[in-house]
């Protein structure tokens, strides 16, 4: 146990980095309003959530349900079913905006909340999804020792960390040009992020109680990914001009997540 939660910390604590290092781009486009790289980030990013929903978490869901004499679809379509249910739900309650369009979704926000605020929650809200699988994947692997899983996650922190340099300045960025100081749209942008070693932890800390169920776990946080592509990056990938430079992003996205895996696991 000692060993996966050292594991978690460090893949989470690496796509937390990642993040805070993609907010570090305010610095360098201050003044620049780049709809362009905003379409790029965000398809780079819903290309590697695609890829690693399908070879990170469905693929061994249905590996596990077997192994356990289950039926894998059930498992596999009920968790995905779950986790679309779990973020459409946190969607309407919880304040939140988008990077296009003035609007807020959810309930209402407090007053004191502001665009920069929703557009923090909105992309905090990813998070979440993202850190439990990585955790999930160490905790796995540090339960089962084995190096086949381990190789699984050490591919899903990496594929996560690359995705979340854009997914840093997809914050910063937006905040930035909505009138917030470049260093409080950095830190807002960095802070983004910490709901994945948050989630990633606890996912180990729990693994001895949810180890039954981590078949189901693993298609749930896929579903949950899978919702913040469909929902969210896709869309606002595609909005504008040269919506192919999103489409081609998407893609790229999509391959480097899955040579991680194969290569990997």
């Amino acid at each position: 146990m000692q060993q996966a939660l050292l594991w978690a910390a460090l893949g989470t604590g690496f796509t937390f980095l990642m993040t805070t290092l993609g907010s570090a781009s305010v610095f360098l486009f201050r003044g620049k309003k780049n709809a362009l790289a905003q379409r790029i980030f965000l398809g780079f990013a819903a290309g590697v959530m695609i890829a690693a929903s399908v070879w990170s978490l469905l693929i061994p869901a249905l590996e596990r349900a077997e192994e356990a004499g289950q039926l894998p679809l059930v498992p596999a379509i009920g968790g995905f079913v779950l986790g679309v249910a779990f973020l459409m739900a946190v969607h309407r309650l919880l304040p939140h905006g988008h990077v296009e369009g003035k609007g807020s979704e959810g309930m209402p926000a407090p007053r004191a909340w502001g665009r920069p605020m929703l557009l923090f929650t909105a992309m905090t809200i990813h998070n979440i999804p993202e850190g439990m699988s990585v955790g999930l994947l160490f905790a796995m692997a540090g339960l089962e020792n084995d190096p086949v899983m381990l190789g699984l996650a050490i591919a899903l922190a990496l594929g996560m960390g690359l995705q979340n340099i854009p997914e840093g300045a997809a914050v910063s960025l937006p905040l930035y040009q909505e009138g917030v100081s470049a260093p409080k749209a950095f830190a807002m942008g960095a802070f983004s992020g910490i709901m994945e070693p948050v989630f990633g932890i606890s996912a180990v800390l729990l693994a001895s109680v949810i180890a039954p169920y981590m078949p189901w776990l693993l298609a749930f946080s896929a579903g949950a990914m899978m919702f913040v592509v469909v929902e969210e990056l896709i869309p606002e990938a595609h909005l504008g001009e040269q919506a192919n430079v999103g489409t081609i992003a998407v893609l790229v996205g999509f391959l480097i997540m899955m040579t991680l895996d194969v290569a990997l696991g």
